[in-house]
């Protein structure tokens, strides 16, 4: 029996990079997960691994900026595979521009993705947490929650504004049984950590020297502190940030 049997986790952003590795982590532990994704076939691919291992998986297609595709999508999950459990905010996207070169388009994306996207969800799924009085909600920020990059104006703001979202709302859902809290990891090697490389917009040796452990984060290095807030290890842990980056936010030396 894993940790996290019997529930159904909804992950957004889950075809691909640390949402695909905490929907695979989430199965091995015994869940029945639901993975979003604005392409249906990378997330089916993602779906079907994981029942080829034996688990339950269910793929859906869903842009979490708009409101009623959130709404039709958590009711298709509730629908197949029961009431949801388990919440994670995963969808999102990088922006790295010069913000005197920031558009109006890429200002707004950036935001309705993350804020727009993330309030959705937690809405939609909140309400039935509520009235059953029991839930986890984990929200994906950053260390650009807490500190600054050149060129991730829109990011930066994102990342900033699902801190405070994620405080608030576990101050309101807590006493109601709905733990909310957050992870805020450091830079993961995954597929889009490499093109930004390829791109020459992140510089992998600099975060590596700041780093007290030395290296960059993996994706299984994510999905562990995922599954422990996301079970019952973590029932008293709410409104809290979990910094999962090696030590580099807390190294005022380099």
């Amino acid at each position: 029996m894993g940790r996290l049997s019997g529930r159904v986790a909804f992950i957004t952003g889950g075809s691909s990079g640390i949402g695909k590795g905490i929907a695979e982590g989430y199965a091995r532990e015994g869940a029945a997960v639901a993975l979003t994704s604005r392409s249906l076939e990378r997330a089916e691919e993602v779906a079907e691994a994981i029942r080829s291992a034996g688990r339950t998986a269910l793929a859906i297609t869903c842009d979490v900026r708009d409101r009623a595709a959130v709404e039709a999508a958590v009711g298709a999950v509730q629908k197949e595979l029961g009431q949801i459990d388990i919440l994670v905010n995963n969808a999102g996207n990088p922006m790295v521009v010069p913000s005197e070169l920031l558009s109006d388009e890429q200002w707004r994306t950036t935001l309705s993705t993350h804020l727009d996207g993330t309030l959705y969800c937690c809405q939609a799924v909140g309400r039935s947490m509520l009235e059953r009085g029991n839930g986890c909600i984990i929200n994906m920020e950053s260390l650009l929650s807490f500190t600054a990059f050149p060129q991730r104006l829109a990011y930066a703001t994102a990342k900033g504004g699902l801190h405070q979202l994620t405080k608030t709302l576990a101050l309101e859902w807590g006493g109601r049984g709905v733990r909310v809290n957050a992870l805020a990891p450091g830079i993961v090697r995954t597929e889009l950590h490499r093109a930004l490389v390829r791109e020459g917009r992140l510089d992998p040796s600099a975060m590596v020297r700041r780093t007290p452990l030395g290296r960059l984060a993996d994706v299984e290095d994510i999905v562990g502190p995922a599954i422990f807030l996301a079970s019952d290890e973590a029932r008293y842990i709410n409104g809290h940030t979990l910094v999962v980056d090696g030590g580099w936010l807390c190294n005022g030396y380099v």
